[in-house]
């Protein structure tokens, strides 16, 4: 099948945010292991002035290798081909277009969200960006011990074609990764967004697994292959840990027993559309959505 332009050997630019968009810091995990393994650098980057707000998201300090101390300011930055070649013994990224991919990172800003938007859109057709995958993360009802599920959509009706992917129907609050999006979308350059699903209940700690997911779905996507390094050994270590909270706290092991038989009973090949039917009426019920219902849903029995 034919990939629309940018999505498999096109300039395409990978999009990450620290804040509301980055549960578990998949997205920014992602993105940033995408720049470290490609050597990417800042060919472009916003006046942080214009869009942050120091109280809301504060510079940081630092020490320095020479021990000098330095401010790091929140910003945007594009970074692009260094031109700099790999190691003989390093691992890079291969596959169509990864010698012209561009990685866009930064923090949320506070402000002016529109001439945010379009200062970086226009920073991405001066670099003929022809594509571009939008990476989130979000909290949700997701058992840690199993694969985390990544939803794919577009509002492209070429990318859903070619790609495979949904048009999403969530009505709400959006984050800036939605806002560059439409603003891309405006001038033609056309966009996927990935959001991996991360455990809710580990909310606080970093999550190397969604990370992982993020990116076989940028693979899968892209026809890019990224090595991994030492991340695998890392989302393995990741579940370790939260097995072993687990297993000193029997309310939180009984709700991650619930997770796994719900996404098990979703996932098997026999289940039917009745099954799917009582499991959905099952959750109705607990919430005092039907009739019989017991009021608002509050956990049960671990749950």
């Amino acid at each position: 099948m034919q990939q629309p332009t940018g999505f498999q050997g096109g300039r395409l630019l990978i999009v990450a945010f620290e804040g509301w968009n980055d549960a578990g810091e998949a997205a920014t995990g992602a993105a940033r292991l995408l720049a470290e393994r490609l050597r990417l650098v800042e060919v472009a980057a916003v006046d942080p002035e214009l869009y942050f707000d120091y109280q809301f998201t504060r510079p940081t300090i630092q020490s320095e290798p020479d021990g000098s101390r330095r401010l790091s300011w929140p910003g945007a930055a594009i970074l692009g081909p260094s031109g700099i070649p790999a190691e003989p013994d390093e691992e890079g990224v291969t596959g169509p277009g990864a010698d012209t991919l561009h990685v866009l990172l930064g923090a949320e800003p506070a402000r002016t969200w529109k001439g945010f938007a379009a200062e970086l859109v226009d920073a991405a057709l001066s670099a003929d960006i022809e594509g571009i995958v939008l990476l989130g993360a979000m909290l949700a009802d997701a058992p840690h011990t199993r694969p985390l599920a990544v939803f794919a959509s577009s509002e492209n009706p070429e990318v859903r074609a070619a790609l495979g992917v949904e048009r999403s129907t969530y009505e709400g609050p959006v984050g800036i990764l939605s806002v560059i999006a439409d603003q891309a979308e405006r001038v033609g350059i056309p966009t996927v967004s990935l959001w991996a699903s991360v455990p809710h209940y580990v909310h606080n700690a970093p999550s190397p697994k969604a990370v992982l997911a993020l990116l076989g779905k940028v693979e899968e996507l892209t026809g890019l292959s990224i090595p991994r390094g030492s991340l695998e050994d890392e989302a393995q270590a990741w579940e370790a840990s939260v097995d072993a909270l687990a297993s000193d706290d029997d309310e939180m092991a009984g709700y991650i027993q619930q997770l796994e038989q719900a996404r098990d009973a979703a996932d098997a090949p026999e289940a039917s559309g009745e099954a799917i039917a009582q499991e959905f009426e099952r959750y109705l019920r607990r919430r005092g959505d039907q009739p019989g219902g017991s009021g608002p849903w509050r956990p049960r029995d671990g749950a």
